[in-house]
């Protein structure tokens, strides 16, 4: 069974209706990256950053997969098939994908500020300062922030190298490191990338190049790849 990774980004969630800092300024409702998605945010006020992902969570806790998500997932009917993921909600695993890497974590959980592996589900509810994980430290989103490695990236590179067919949808390419996975395909695959624009990282003829947002590109994708 050939086995297609698709790595997507937050233009497939914006489909869903969840806002994307990068297509208003770099803002997230008024908030500069650097004061709600930094670590250095975190610790300049924790409780406005709680109070930001408090209200990310429960959008996202609403919203519904689209039909790019679901198209995805359509894969599976005849692949073997691997999410990458940019972005922190969950549509992929509402849509009933059952291989989804979450590059910078999940809005779903949250962990202990002093160990990263402690890790709970509290689905849509907020987090509060003083809300404390089991080895007494405070809660915070388990969301990697800029200023903080990226755990899972060897683990997508790996995936990223076995790939018989890759496609990117979503995603400038424009945030280091999952823009770099790219560079891990192996020479000769089939390889898409759907896109209303065609970020100048991918620019070269061993690209298809869908030219369309995600929910009217990737089902297309989707009815070639099953027919062939």
């Amino acid at each position: 069974m050939q086995h297609i990774v698709v790595l997507t980004g937050a233009g497939i969630s914006a489909e869903s209706g969840l806002k994307t800092f990068r297509d208003s300024g770099g803002l997230w409702e008024g908030h500069s990256i650097d004061e709600v998605a930094s670590i250095e945010g975190w610790y300049r006020n924790r409780e406005k950053v709680l109070d930001f992902y408090n209200k990310r969570r429960e959008q996202a806790s609403l919203a519904t997969p689209n039909a790019a998500h679901i198209a995805i997932t359509n894969l599976e009917k005849k692949f073997r098939v691997t999410i990458i993921t940019q972005n922190v909600d969950d549509l992929h695993e509402k849509a009933g994908s059952q291989d989804v890497i979450h590059l910078h974590g999940l809005l779903k959980e949250a962990r202990s500020e002093n160990d990263p592996d402690l890790i709970i589900d509290i689905g849509g509810d907020p987090i509060h300062v003083g809300d404390l994980a089991s080895d007494g430290s405070q809660l915070r989103p388990n969301i990697v922030w800029f200023g903080e490695p990226v755990p899972m990236i060897e683990v997508a590179a790996n995936i990223v190298l076995k790939a018989d067919i890759f496609i990117v949808i979503g995603t400038s390419l424009a945030v280091y490191p999952a823009a770099g996975l790219i560079h891990y395909t192996k020479e000769g695959i089939p390889k898409y990338i759907i896109d209303p624009n065609f970020p100048e990282l991918t620019m070269g003829d061993d690209w298809t190049h869908i030219r369309e947002g995600a929910a009217m590109g990737m089902p297309k994708l989707v009815d070639e790849l099953l027919d062939n």
